[in-house]
């Protein structure tokens, strides 16, 4: 898993690929919990993310509960047909804003 987390003003974009697992998800945490700030908006690009599991879903829901504390937004952007079957099984799909492409993330 690899990811690449760069900032555009109030938006922290965060592009992954791979598998967001058990192996890798408390790295992703320490990269990210720290720079999110009151405010900010994250933008996850998973074009290449292929599959997820329940830790990185906590990644992600912890992400989701620290942005939405500060007043921001969190986007989930090109969602693939893997992690989607994820997503809806744990019906984790109904508390993210999921969107087709990254461009279709308005903040």
């Amino acid at each position: 898993m690899g990811w690449n987390i760069t900032e555009d003003g109030d938006v922290l974009n965060v592009a992954m690929d791979g598998r967001l697992v058990a192996a890798v998800a408390p790295a992703l945490r320490e990269e990210i919990l720290p720079r999110i700030r009151p405010g900010m908006n994250v933008l996850f690009d998973l074009a290449h993310m292929v599959h997820i599991d329940s830790s990185g879903l906590g990644v992600l829901v912890q992400v989701l509960q620290k942005v939405k504390a500060g007043g921001g937004r969190v986007v989930l952007a090109s969602l693939q047909a893997g992690p989607k079957i994820v997503f809806d099984i744990t019906k984790v799909s109904r508390v993210f804003e999921i969107v087709d492409k990254a461009g279709d993330a308005a903040f």
